[in-house]
């Protein structure tokens, strides 16, 4: 746990250093102003100091998260032509990693696939995050870079949404569904994101009316009504969870409370995105989204992982509505409650991290041990 503490205090104390906000907003209206001065600089130097850190921690694991060995097998599997879950661009890598480093020297495949992992989740909130230090914050205390310790595909699709979310933002349509159609080539659950953020980013862009509410109404009706239904199309492509130790029925309350507290938030702010900063309308849709996947999904098998490509926008959505509400107590009240919230949430984490179905806690890596 003390190498955990350790990196978020080192990295978040570099992400002072940062002030991206005119950068980020350039990137997200695709007017990029090319030049260099000293806060870009310190930027880059400080952005970069911060990914090193944190791909160094993720890299040199050894024996961390609860299918590391799982992996492994699979990686063996892979090599010898055997049939396997994962999709075929993580094959592919796999085989050639192995062909390259020798079978079963599996250590640099979990090293090329954490620094990939941990380079999208960094520039994503370079290119993205208007507050870079709180969505650091965030990012780590909710648990999404300490996870992609565990589940290797899964976390890597994750950040690439991240990544790519910026090009719809930018409104160009065909380099977000590419981006987000190569991620499926590591998990092709994340198709689902290409449909969804599309329509949820054309519903932010109009105003809220009746029809909006009893559509909505009606998805949450038929999420409760027609499970059976929803499970025969989840099924098609995923023949292999039903009735498996995934098909659990369950929901996450941590989730859905997150979801509804954000909720919350966004009502506490509405001034700073009922006009201006369409890119934080968009956000709160996604969270909605995520907030009734969560909510009412749990026919869903792993609900949680579906509901992460949606929730996971908190890590922008949260500090940008903190840091676009004017100066006072109410900022200051609830970017102390916001920060003190997911203080106590990292705590139970980090608690819950030893058990055995997660197992990222304790750390170990290859050079010491």
């Amino acid at each position: 746990m003390a190498v955990y503490l350790t990196l978020t205090a080192a990295v978040l104390i570099l992400a002072l250093k940062v002030d991206n906000h005119i950068y980020a907003k350039q990137q997200m209206t695709g007017l990029v102003a090319y030049g260099t001065d000293r806060q870009k600089a310190q930027n880059i130097v400080a952005a970069l100091g911060i990914y090193i850190l944190m791909a160094a921690v993720s890299a040199c694991r050894i024996a961390v998260g609860n299918d590391y060995w799982v992996y492994r097998e699979n990686f063996k599997l892979i090599y010898a032509g055997r049939e396997v879950a994962s999709e075929p661009g993580f094959n592919f890598i796999v085989y050639w990693m192995q062909k390259l480093w020798g079978y079963d020297n599996y250590l640099p495949i979990f090293g090329l696939f954490s620094v990939v992992t941990v380079a999208f989740m960094v520039k994503s909130l370079y290119d993205q995050a208007e507050w870079f230090f709180g969505s650091l914050f965030l990012l780590l205390t909710s648990g999404y870079y300490f996870s992609s310790l565990n589940s290797v595909r899964y976390y890597l699709v994750v950040a690439m949404v991240m990544y790519a979310t910026k090009y719809l933002l930018r409104e160009e349509y065909l380099k977000f569904a590419l981006w987000i159609a190569f991620a499926a080539l590591f998990h092709k659950s994340v198709l689902l994101v290409i449909p969804s953020y599309l329509f949820l980013y054309w519903l932010s862009k109009k105003r809220l009316k009746a029809w909006v509410f009893a559509a909505g109404g009606a998805l949450i009706v038929s999420m409760v009504l027609f499970q059976d239904v929803y499970r025969r199309i989840i099924f098609l492509f995923y023949p292999y969870y039903e009735e498996s130790a995934f098909d659990t029925g369950s929901i996450s309350i941590v989730n859905v409370g997150m979801g509804l507290c954000c909720l919350v938030l966004c009502f506490l702010c509405y001034g700073v995105w009922k006009e201006d900063n369409a890119h934080i309308r968009f956000y709160v849709w996604v969270n909605a989204a995520g907030l009734v996947i969560n909510t009412f999904g749990s026919f869903i098998p792993e609900v949680t992982r579906v509901g992460n490509y949606f929730k996971v926008i908190q890590v922008f959505l949260i500090p940008a509505l903190l840091y676009h509400l004017p100066d006072g107590k109410l900022k200051k009240v609830l970017t102390a409650g916001t920060a003190a919230a997911f203080l106590i949430y990292f705590a139970f984490f980090l608690k819950s991290a030893y058990d055995v179905d997660i197992r990222i806690l304790p750390y170990r890596n290859w050079i010491f041990d």
